[in-house]
């Protein structure tokens, strides 16, 4: 089987015990696979840099349920353990398609048929826990609830009261983290801080494996081994021979990509070269640019400072060559950059405005329509994506990318990005994975891009 790490609510615990298993079985030398429900793409970074393999993210949303499913059976394959970190609280997700949970850790475990194992938050409960737990595994009979992890038990006491309390249930008690073990992952305006800048994350990982190591292994283990699947469930990614050579920004200030974008480009026919805009020289003999979502606003002096790379940038989209910006990328495409001090940066310049930090956190799933052909996307096409940012673009004209509808119809549609015949920038997070046409686009795009300089004289 395997498992998927359900918390009772947001908050509960459920990154730090699928960290700490995951910590645990990476230390045995068990291969792992790691999943994430939901579009996050921090919590996936802990997960790579403990198993060494990249989390995929599972989202029916952003790639359809049978994306989902073809994600999921591609990428257990192989693996000695298979464990899925859920999202907010086992049943909280949107109103879609007359599901009132759809894109939940319940639709998932529905979904991909695996069992839940919930994470319970005990620090103001005692005998309550039951009705708690009796709560989750009863309102929806089609999920199995494997075992409950009880987080933040305060005392030996504490513990006595919540197990005579579930002992009539029946369910098992698969691990108990005192309150005193609690961790603590440092984090900002949009979630945990990432890997990258944890020097002291390997310690961390040690100090997680260690906090489990007394959970009831010889159930758990059956629930982690995932189950043979048929090759026919798990179509291989063909790989094209590389032709076109993308430029993918990948450092400090971008880094929020998804794996399954990446390998896309490359299925059709893209090389990538990843390169630091912070850091690193414009790279030579590209053909196309991506720049992913990420924190520019917290880089703005090195991103500024590196001005050779951002004319080199702007040079190159001034030519034509198909450039990507998402969120982050975005930002560092537009004018300057104001932070959270007010403190202005020039960017690229590529498109125009400025993009200033701000408090309020603009949150959800959209469906997109492009207005009108980009790299990525013909005109009028439509496409589900998730907005995730506390900055605004500010500039002399308006939003001609996408026209932008939100899950409630209370919300009326609005427009949204920039883009022009080989630009594509837009807050607007993409999952490509489902299958493969935008990624297709683009590598096509940046292969038929010729260059001012390469032209021949008539």
């Amino acid at each position: 089987m395997t498992v998927i790490i359900a918390g009772d609510r947001s908050n509960a615990g459920k990154t730090t015990i699928t960290l700490a298993l995951l910590s645990y079985l990476h230390h045995r030398g068990l291969r792992l696979q790691s999943f994430k429900v939901g579009p996050d793409y921090i919590d996936p970074m802990f997960h790579r840099h403990i198993t060494g393999r990249p989390c995929r993210n599972l989202d029916p949303l952003l790639m359809s349920e049978s994306g989902v499913k073809a994600c999921f059976n591609r990428h257990q394959q192989g693996m000695a353990g298979v464990i899925i970190e859920g999202v907010m609280g086992l049943f909280d997700g949107v109103i879609w398609q007359g599901q009132g949970d759809y894109g939940s850790t319940a639709h998932l475990a529905r979904l991909l048929n695996v069992p839940v194992v919930l994470v319970v938050d005990c620090k103001s409960l005692s005998g309550s826990v039951a009705a708690l737990v009796y709560g989750y595994r009863g309102l929806d009979p089609r999920l199995n609830l494997a075992g409950v992890i009880l987080n933040r038990v305060g005392s030996d006491r504490h513990l006595e009261l919540l197990t005579a309390a579930l002992d009539p249930l029946g369910i098992p008690i698969l691990g108990v983290l005192r309150r005193e073990q609690a961790i603590t992952l440092p984090d900002r305006h949009l979630g945990l801080v990432p890997t990258d800048e944890l020097p002291q994350l390997p310690q961390l990982c040690e100090r997680l494996a260690a906090l489990v190591a007394d959970f009831d292994w010889p159930r758990l283990l059956p629930l982690i081994e995932p189950e043979p699947i048929t090759p026919e469930e798990a179509p291989a990614i063909l790989v094209k021979s590389p032709r076109v050579t993308i430029a993918v920004a990948r450092d400090r200030a971008f880094n929020f990509y998804y794996e399954d974008n990446l390998d896309a480009l490359k299925a059709a026919g893209a090389e990538l070269r990843f390169w630091s805009p912070c850091a690193d020289p414009f790279p030579a003999n590209v053909q196309g640019l991506y720049f992913g979502g990420g924190f520019p606003e917290l880089f703005g002096a090195e991103l500024a400072a590196n001005h050779l790379a951002r004319e080199a940038v702007r040079g190159a989209m001034a030519q034509g060559m198909p450039t990507y910006g998402e969120c982050g990328g975005f930002m560092y495409l537009c004018e300057e950059l104001v932070d959270f001090e007010g403190q202005s940066w020039p960017m690229v310049g590529a498109i125009p405005g400025k993009t200033q930090m701000g408090g309020k956190l603009t949150l959800g799933y959209r469906q997109a329509t492009a207005r009108q052909s980009t790299p990525l996307l013909p005109a009028q096409a439509q496409i589900w994506g998730h907005e995730f940012h506390r900055s605004q673009w500010l500039a002399p004209q308006s939003p001609n990318l996408f026209t932008l509808k939100g899950l409630s119809t209370q919300t009326p549609p609005y427009p949204e990005g920039w883009s022009n015949t080989h630009i594509h920038g837009s807050y607007l997070h993409l999952h490509w994975g489902a299958g493969g046409e935008i990624a297709k686009r683009f590598v096509e795009n940046c292969r038929e891009w010729d260059p001012p300089r390469l032209r021949q004289p008539p």
